[in-house]
């Protein structure tokens, strides 16, 4: 009696060991295979429901799961250039970062339609402009960062309590595309969206680079001036801080051999004012309107076509409100 029990217990013992020793396989496994190697031990018809195992068989995890929301980079900076102060133009350096740059690229690619102009107050198609265009939801991860880097930039050129940034936009242009001279001011101020009799229009605006593997596609401003006039020894405006020698007397000789970011970033056009490359991360920033709120021609700009490749840019218009509205 005392050597059956013995033998009962030694045989529940092993059963149990060689329970948990395989406990790990036990959801990969059917019921038929797991009968087969644990022997005796009961198994039920129908598949473990262990809540601490998640099987082939019982895995409910998503696949595809959301991705977490996009931090801004708190340590970003970029610097500026004074282009022109008739108008006022200036160039920003790495406005953008690579990052929000493909996640911002992610968020519209499904959105780009036709681009279409405002006249007589109606959005419409125009053959003037035949590049494509993609509204952004402004409560995307970066594109708040990027407008709000925008925000700082303008200091006190808004008021956070009346004023406000507006909807940003993408545009997107292929080979042979355009948008002819045009400017971004509206020629009567726009009712409020609130209700409120206010009126706004496009104080300024920004236009950031997000892709540039194309040729041609120069942001032209036909009535810019340089704040300095060319070089007396020939050599480009401005090369983004390279190709120039310790001497300071760029000889335009180096500019062929010059590497894409260390290009002339601008140059004056044929036809007067001045013609800006696309170059991914960098912005350019201009204001609009004249103090007494009428729109400053002098900003009056184009895309130029593009010869070949992709050029998608980034539209920031911050919207003032007339103040005696």
């Amino acid at each position: 009696m005392a050597m059956a029990s013995l033998a009962k217990v030694a045989g529940i013992s092993a059963g149990a060991v060689l329970l948990a020793l395989n406990i790990p396989h036990i959801p990969r496994l059917s019921s038929q295979r797991l009968t087969a190697f644990v022997g005796d031990f009961p198994i039920p018809d129908y598949p473990f429901a262990l809540p601490f195992f998640r099987g082939s068989d019982t895995d409910d995890t998503d696949d595809n799961p959301s991705e977490a929301p996009f931090v801004c980079d708190a340590s970003h900076t970029y610097r500026t250039e004074i282009v022109s102060l008739e108008p006022l133009l200036i160039y920003i350096h790495s406005l953008v970062t690579p990052p929000e740059i493909a996640s911002i690229l992610r968020t519209a690619e499904p959105l780009f339609a036709p681009s279409q102009v405002t006249k007589n107050g109606r959005q419409q198609h125009t053959s003037d402009r035949t590049s494509s265009s993609a509204g952004l939801p402004r409560d995307d991860g970066a594109v708040r960062c990027v407008v709000a880097r925008s925000r700082g930039f303008l200091g006190t050129l808004l008021r956070d309590d009346y004023d406000e940034m507006g909807p940003p936009q993408l545009v997107r242009y292929t080979a042979g595309q355009r948008f002819n001279v045009h400017h971004d001011w509206f020629d009567s101020p726009r009712a409020a969206a609130d209700g409120t009799s206010r009126e706004w229009n496009r104080i300024a605006s920004f236009f950031a680079i997000l892709q540039d593997n194309c040729t041609g596609g120069e942001t032209y401003f036909p009535h810019a001036k340089s704040v300095a006039p060319l070089s007396p020894w020939g050599g480009p405006s401005w090369q983004g801080g390279g190709g120039v020698g310790g001497d300071g007397k760029g000889d335009g000789k180096e500019t062929d051999s010059l590497l894409p970011e260390s290009r002339p970033l601008w140059r004056e056009h044929e036809d007067g004012g001045l013609a800006f490359r696309p170059v991914a991360g960098n912005a350019l920033f201009w204001v609009n309107l004249h103090a007494n709120w009428t729109g400053d021609v002098r900003t009056n700009h184009a895309g130029l076509p593009l010869v070949d490749g992709l050029k998608t840019a980034m539209n920031i218009w911050p919207r003032q409100y007339r103040p005696d509205t």
